[in-house]
């Protein structure tokens, strides 16, 4: 691809995550995610390498972005999946932000994944708004452990079990919220198989690969212009809520 052609390619990925966040918005019931637009959404190419991300809110993607390879590689996948996580140790944030992952399949073949991740209301903490000041994980609510909520197109009882215990719903015993996430992934596989099926599978893959490239090119260069060293800073954290004041928090880059 050229530099005009990468720029239109990188422009339509991020129009499937725009719309994806757009469906999820708007469809989503809690103020978390319609009114404090506290939710992101991306494109993973089909080893869970980070492609396009819209400009929600970066930082829940950050940490998948590191995350998608060990959840790729630990899953079986197939048409129609759907998988939920909130583990922090597995590539989430806190406990309120759940991701929902789906692949997307050309010709029987795996070609990558959409996400998203939303913030919901409640997870299931003794807490109103599920960020309580907690001493252990378990006391902050559901933990999710990268799981099929969707296999196949078809729910997983228990799956569906553990989410409605958090979060009520109608008669398939989810709520509006994570209906909202499986709303916004189904759309953004469809624009996805859209979008190979106009530009062809071969210049697809080859647009993944020149957008990484390109993105590494310009990271180098960055890099490049920090002169070599080490650098230092160190601040405090006024306070953890269970006694403990000014905590340090330092770092040492070297270059």
């Amino acid at each position: 691809m050229d530099a005009i052609e990468l720029g239109v390619f990188s422009s339509r990925l991020e129009a499937v995550c725009d719309e994806m966040g757009a469906v999820l918005k708007r469809a989503a019931f809690s103020p978390n995610i319609k009114d404090r637009l506290d939710y992101s959404c991306a494109v993973f190419d089909q080893f869970g390498e980070l492609c396009a991300q819209a400009a929600h809110i970066p930082v829940h993607l950050g940490s998948m972005a590191f995350a998608m390879a060990d959840i790729v590689d630990r899953l079986e996948w197939s048409p129609g999946d759907m998988v939920v996580l909130n583990d922090p140790y597995l590539g989430g944030t806190h406990l309120p932000d759940v991701t929902a992952i789906a692949p997307f399949y050309v010709e029987g073949q795996l070609r990558g994944f959409v996400a998203n991740r939303a913030h919901h209301a409640n997870i299931g903490a003794d807490a109103p708004g599920s960020m309580p000041l907690s001493t252990h994980i378990e006391q902050e609510g559901v933990l999710l452990p990268p799981m099929h909520l969707i296999r196949g197109y078809e729910y997983q009882a228990e799956a569906v079990e553990r989410l409605a215990a958090v979060e009520p719903g109608g008669q398939s015993g989810l709520g509006g919220d994570f209906q909202a996430q499986l709303s916004a992934n189904r759309v953004g596989v469809r624009r996805l198989q859209k979008l190979i099926g106009t530009m062809g599978e071969g210049c697809f893959l080859d647009g993944l690969t020149a957008l990484n490239d390109y993105a590494e090119r310009l990271a180098r260069e960055e890099f490049e212009a920090i002169p070599d060293g080490v650098w230092r800073f160190c601040d405090v954290m006024d306070d953890d809520g269970a006694g403990g004041v000014d905590i340090p928090i330092a770092v040492a880059v070297t270059i």
